[in-house]
């Protein structure tokens, strides 16, 4: 017995022992466990707080790249009506008041309108609101002044913001410094979302549970557990689960972000990272574009009732839509005054009035993604040769253009009615007709309005960039010019045969045009070849010339793209777009001095650092006096020939220049003129490239027509050259003639070029005869 106790005993001591040195091991496992975790915990902290800390405090967001027209710039006698003003000034977000108060107002007394303009920072200077007074006499700014009297020689407006190049996510955001918003938003915010925001350190226990105890009692506001911090940490880092791992997360990251960052910069973050709304399918986020996207004002100019619905909308962005359920809207909006005035924050008086404001919407968004797309592509275009997709997308750049939003305005207006009743006069029902046109400064290539299409809102294809089609007799200018600058050999009075002609082509083919009207017209003046736009002494005279001569032109007025080396070339077999056309013009229109079409004026950084300039570039590609010839046959197409309905609209003492244009079985119409200061192309033509009713007298024309009066084109500045002289000449016969004599035409020549031999009068005119070139140089 005592023998088997001990050997029991000594079986139980190893068993002991190894239990001892099992539970020393775990220790060691726990202990080593827990060290570990914690090291991991350390390290993802410090990882966490340093992308916390590298994403705040860099950029936050990315910001869209927004676009602005030019700045409208008014001194006494500029065109511009009453209405037009007022029109410009609704665009701009402008409330029309019974007394001016404060920015962003007018007062209009009948010929007169009172402006409280908004501070600016422009591409050259930063201008501070200011208070002036217009007067107009019909269509004319005649006086201004300020509020005391004294005369101003130039004021200027903002520019209207024309639309953006967004992020792939589509958010869309005006950031704005907390010290540029109005009185009691923050403190609306804070009475409403946080209470004690100031209080806390990211979370607050005591807020959730009033919030908890808050939502129970009905008819109160309802309030969230999150503070501002959470939310900003929620909306700014994390995904939308509803997880307690991302609640917990959220938690610690608000901590640590009130460690590292005052209140200051946690609120202001706040504003302009909430979601507030949706135009389409972008969102709005932050006050300042929601204060644009509702009321279409800056938020610095914001009423009390107008605040307090964005901070309702606050609670919900979709159920609060204050458009699709405006009551609930307003009931909200309502509490949050009721709210202020509980917290002391506004009495009781203020808070009744600001409860019977309306909602107070703007008509429209003032947030509509791109109210002209066509013009927007183009200046997308000219940017993407300067900048990297991602830099436009995200960079948050600010890009002021030339674009006049008075004459796209007009254009677009011009283009529809006018389109329309056209249709109506032909009983043109079932294939509707497009249309495209650009709009352009002489001298300075600006392009200032563009229409891509008759539905001009509608972001689609883009008929004045992209729709290539053949431009019939618009290129005969460039025919001509190639002879007028060989003076040796043509000149204006030269005799161009118009008689049928037979002319090899490729293929063992023949080509055989044919005038409109079908008939030739025997020997003609070059200038009247050009006027009547003679299709058989045009291509007799590019045959002399030589194709590859007419060619060069084209090059050197500006055309960069494919062209073939046929006959049927001088006559418009080849396709552009009306922005082509353009290009060639406007070099024509410049007296013979190219310069690039530009929409971009300047690119600034969204801290308003200038980062490149689009300055005026010029290059002489023509000689001064071979222009004046080409532009004296371009008046007489106006005059005398296929542009002579153009004044049916304009006054007989605008000279004005251009050409029409019409493909085979007028399938385009074309026109292109210019006045002093406009030029502008038209192209109309159907899509499925159907034939038409329309020539490009009866179709483009028109419209070119009333665009032009209607915007009161200035007419041609015809300043002679130095080595240009004018005679009367029999344009019979290419001989010197007289003043008096029938017939005679009063023609200019570079000088040596000019008829030697003179002729006796035939017969003496019956009464004094006006020429209507000698009448424009006098």
């Amino acid at each position: 017995m005592i023998l088997a106790k001990k050997l029991r005993k000594t079986q139980k001591k190893p068993t002991k022992a190894k239990r001892s040195a099992f539970a020393l091991r775990l220790r060691k496992f726990f202990k080593t466990g827990f060290i570990s975790l914690l090291a991991i915990g350390l390290v993802g902290l410090l990882v966490l707080d340093y992308h916390l800390r590298s994403r705040f405090s860099g950029s936050k967001w990315s910001l869209p790249s927004h676009v602005y027209s030019r700045a409208l710039e008014l001194y006494e006698g500029l065109e511009l009506s009453r209405d037009g003003l007022v029109w410009e000034l609704e665009k701009l977000g402008y409330r029309r008041v019974a007394k001016l108060s404060a920015a962003g107002q007018y007062r209009v007394q009948g010929r007169r309108v009172a402006v409280h303009s908004r501070a600016f920072q422009f591409w050259d200077e930063s201008k501070a609101a200011q208070t002036f007074i217009l007067t107009f006499q019909g269509s004319q700014l005649t006086e201004l002044h300020s509020l005391q009297g004294k005369s101003l020689a130039l004021v200027r407006l903002e520019p209207l913001r024309i639309g953006g190049i967004y992020p792939a996510h589509l958010e869309d955001r005006l950031p704005v410094r907390l010290e540029e918003l109005p009185p009691l938003l923050v403190e609306s915010l804070i009475a409403v979302e946080d209470r004690g925001f100031y209080q806390h350190y990211g979370v607050s226990l005591r807020g959730i549970s009033r919030a908890l105890l808050n939502n129970l009692r009905p008819g109160s506001a309802t309030q969230g557990g999150s503070t501002i911090t959470q939310q900003l940490v929620k909306n700014l880092y994390l995904s939308r689960d509803r997880t307690l791992l991302r609640k917990g997360l959220e938690a610690v990251m608000a901590l640590m972000l009130e460690q590292h960052y005052s209140k200051g910069e946690i609120i202001e973050a706040y504003i302009n990272e909430i979601y507030l709304g949706q135009a389409g399918k972008r969102a709005i986020h932050g006050f300042g574009m929601a204060s644009q996207h509702y009321f279409n004002q800056p938020l610095a100019e914001l009423n009390l009732h107008q605040i307090a619905l964005l901070v309702a909308i606050a609670k919900g962005a979709s159920y609060y839509d204050p458009r699709r359920h405006g009551e609930r809207a307003l009931t909200r909006r309502n509490l949050v005054i009721k709210l202020l005035a509980e917290q002391g924050l506004i009495d009781n008086a203020i808070a009744s009035r600001a409860s019977q404001q309306a909602l107070g919407l703007a008509a429209r968004p003032g947030t509509r993604t791109n109210p002209f797309p066509a013009y927007l592509d183009l200046v997308k275009r000219q940017l993407r040769k300067d900048y990297e997709d991602e830099d436009l997308r995200s960079g948050g750049l600010r890009v002021f253009t030339h674009f006049d939003p008075q004459a796209q305005n007009r254009l677009e207006k011009i283009v529809s009615t006018k389109l329309a009743a056209m249709e109506r006069q032909k009983g043109l029902k079932d294939k509707p007709i497009e249309a495209a046109s650009l709009l352009v400064r002489v001298g300075t290539a600006e392009v200032l309005a563009l229409v891509g299409g008759r539905e001009s809102r509608f972001a689609g294809f883009n008929r004045a960039l992209d729709a290539r089609r053949p431009i019939g007799s618009t290129i005969k200018p460039a025919v001509y010019l190639t002879a007028l600058e060989q003076p040796d050999d043509y000149t204006l009075q030269s005799l161009i045969s118009d008689a049928p002609v037979a002319i090899p082509a490729a293929h063992g083919e023949t080509w055989r045009p044919r005038n409109f009207d079908h008939k030739s017209h025997g020997e003609v003046p070059l200038y009247q070849a050009m006027g009547k736009s003679y299709n058989l002494a045009t291509a007799r005279l590019g045959m002399a010339l030589g194709l590859d001569r007419v060619v060069a032109t084209l090059r050197r007025l500006g055309y960069e793209g494919p062209l073939a080396e046929v006959p049927a070339l001088l006559l418009g077999a080849v396709s552009m777009s009306p922005f082509d056309v353009a290009s060639l013009y406007h070099t024509i229109a410049a007296g013979g001095f190219y310069s690039p079409l530009a929409s971009i004026d300047s690119v600034y950084s969204a801290e308003n650092q200038p980062l490149k300039r689009y300055p005026y570039r010029v290059e002489s590609r023509f000689d001064a006096a071979s222009m004046h010839l080409l532009q004296y046959a371009m008046q007489v197409v106006m005059r005398e020939g296929t542009g002579r309905s153009a004044y049916r609209y304009l006054a007989d003492d605008i000279a004005v220049a251009g050409k029409t244009g019409t493909s085979n079985d007028q399938r385009d119409s074309w026109f292109s003129g210019f006045g002093d200061d406009y030029l502008a192309v038209v192209w109309l033509g159907r899509d499925d490239n159907g034939k038409m009713p329309f020539t490009g007298s009866s179709g483009a024309l028109q419209i070119w027509s009333e665009l032009m009066a209607d915007l009161k084109v200035r007419p041609l500045a015809f300043a002679r050259p130095d080595n240009i002289v004018y005679h009367w000449v029999d344009p019979q016969l290419g001989l010197l003639s007289e003043e008096d004599c029938e017939g005679a035409r009063y023609l200019p020549f570079i000088i040596g070029s000019e008829p030697e031999a003179s002729v006796a009068c035939r017969s003496w005119r019956a009464g004094k005869f006006i020429d209507w070139f000698k009448g424009l140089l006098n």
